[in-house]
C-alpha cells in the first residue's frame, strides 16, 4: 500500500476519530454532533472555507490548490447511521441505544477527513477540491435535500466522486462498475380497507388479511409475467400487518416493500402493473386498496472515463493488481445517484477485512481501510487537477 505521508502520520488520530463517530451514531437529518465534529476537524486542518447547515446538517468545505486553475472536483461522504441495535461488543460500540453505524458511513466520513488533511497540507493541485459531507443517505433523501438547498449552484463541481466500504475480507480491493452500477429503488405501502367481523361469522366480513396475503403473492407475477427476462428487476414484499385478536376477522391490513431496477422504463412498467393488480383486487373483493409507490433512489450511472480515472488513482495507492475495473452491477441502491444526475462522476467500492454484511447488527468496519480510502480520494484530486510545473 502506498499511503500518502500526511495521511499515514494522521492514522492514529483518524482511527480515534472513527471510533468516536462509531460510538455516537445519529439517524439521518439528526447528525448534529457528527456535523459539528466534521466542521471542527476541517477548521483544524486549515481548509479554506467551511459551510454548515446545508439541508439541515450537511457540511461543505473548500480547499484551493497552489495553482490558479478554476476546475472543481467534488468528493462526497455520507454521515448517517441506521436504526439497528448494535451487537459487535466492540469497546467503541454505539452508546446511542437502537442506533448503529451498520453501513460504515462513519468510516466514509473519516476517510474524507483524512483526504482533507493531506490536501490542505500539501495543496499539490490546481483548482478547488469541494468536500461534501452529506446527511441522510439511508432512504431519507439527503442527496436530494442538499441539491434542493443549492449544493451545486453554491459550490459548482465539474465532476464528483463517492465511495463505499465493502466487507469482502480482502483489504484494499478497489472495484468499479462502468455505466449502470447500482439499482434505482422505490418503496411502496399498500393499505387494504375491508370490513371486520367476528371470526365465527367470516361471511359478514370483507377479510382484509386474506386480500393482503393474496395480494402479496400476486405481486410476484409482475416479475414473472410482465418484466422482460433480459431486464433485472426485484420486487420484494417485506412487511404484512393485520389483525389484533384470535376471534376477530381484521377489517384493515397493510403491505410494504421495495422495487429495484436498472431502467426507468422497467420501473414505470412495474408501477403500472402494481396499480392494475391493486385496482383489480379491490373490485374483485369489494374492498378499498390504496397504493403509495415512491421513488427513493435513482439508478446510479458511473461515467466511463471518470470511472477509469478513479481506477488509475486507486492503482497509485493499492497497486494495479488490486483494482477491478469491470465489477458487475448490484441491486443495492445509493442516493449518490442523485448527485450523478446533476454532475458527472463515479462511485466505487473498497474492500476491508470485515466479512459480515452491511446493515447487519454485527457489522465491523476494518479500520485498515481508513488511510487507504483517504489516500485514494486525495490522489484522485491530484490526478484530476494536476499542477502545471515549470520545466
Amino acid at each position: 500500500m502506498n499511503i500518502l505521508p500526511e495521511i499515514e502520520n494522521e492514522t492514529d488520530a483518524l482511527t480515534a476519530l472513527y471510533r468516536d463517530l462509531h460510538a455516537h451514531p445519529e439517524i439521518g437529518f439528526e447528525e448534529t454532533r457528527t456535523a459539528g465534529i466534521v466542521a471542527e476537524t476541517l477548521e483544524r486542518y486549515g481548509v479554506d472555507e467551511v459551510h454548515t447547515g446545508i439541508a439541515g446538517t450537511g457540511v461543505v468545505a473548500l480547499i484551493h490548490g497552489q495553482g490558479q486553475g478554476n476546475r472543481r472536483v467534488g468528493l462526497r461522504a455520507d454521515m448517517d447511521a441506521l436504526p439497528i441495535v448494535e451487537a459487535t461488543n466492540l469497546p467503541w460500540a454505539s452508546e446511542n441505544q437502537g442506533v448503529m453505524h451498520a453501513c460504515g458511513h462513519d468510516g466514509h466520513t473519516t476517510m474524507l477527513l483524512g483526504a482533507a488533511k493531506h490536501l490542505a497540507a500539501t495543496r499539490d493541485f490546481e483548482g478547488t477540491a469541494v468536500l461534501i459531507f452529506q446527511p441522510a443517505e439511508e432512504g431519507l433523501g439527503g442527496a436530494r435535500g442538499m441539491i434542493a438547498d443549492g449544493l451545486f449552484e453554491r459550490f459548482p463541481c465539474d465532476e464528483v466522486y463517492g465511495l463505499h466500504n465493502y466487507p469482502t475480507g480482502v483489504p484494499g480491493k478497489f472495484g468499479i462498475c462502468k455505466g449502470a452500477a447500482l439499482a434505482g429503488a422505490a418503496f411502496f405501502d399498500i393499505d387494504v380497507q375491508g370490513t371486520g367481523s367476528h371470526a365465527a361469522h367470516p361471511d359478514e366480513s370483507r377479510d382484509a388479511l386474506m386480500v393482503a396475503a393474496s395480494l402479496a403473492t400476486e405481486l410476484n407475477t409482475v416479475l414473472a409475467r410482465s418484466i422482460p427476462p433480459q431486464d433485472t428487476c426485484v420486487l420484494s414484499v417485506t412487511q404484512l400487518h393485520a389483525g389484533t385478536a384470535y376471534n376477530i376477522v381484521p377489517g384493515t391490513a397493510s403491505l410494504a416493500g421495495t422495487i429495484r431496477y436498472f431502467r426507468d422504463e422497467i420501473y414505470t412498467l412495474a408501477a403500472d402493473r402494481m396499480q392494475a393488480i391493486c385496482d383489480g383486487f379491490a373490485l374483485a373483493h369489494g374492498v378499498q386498496i390504496d397504493l403509495d409507490l415512491r421513488n427513493v433512489f435513482d439508478v446510479l450511472m458511473n461515467d466511463h472515463d471518470l470511472s477509469e480515472a478513479y481506477a488509475e488513482a486507486a492503482a497509485d495507492v493499492v497497486g494495479a493488481d488490486n483494482v477491478s475495473r469491470n465489477d458487475a452491477p448490484t441491486t443495492g441502491s445509493e442516493d449518490f445517484a442523485d448527485m450523478l444526475r446533476v454532475v458527472p462522476g463515479a462511485y466505487c467500492s473498497l474492500g476491508h477485512s470485515g466479512t459480515l454484511p452491511l446493515h447487519n447488527p454485527g457489522f465491523v468496519l476494518g479500520e485498515e481501510i481508513l488511510p487507504v480510502g483517504a489516500s485514494i480520494i486525495a490522489r484522485l484530486v491530484e490526478r484530476r487537477m494536476p499542477r502545471q510545473r515549470l520545466p
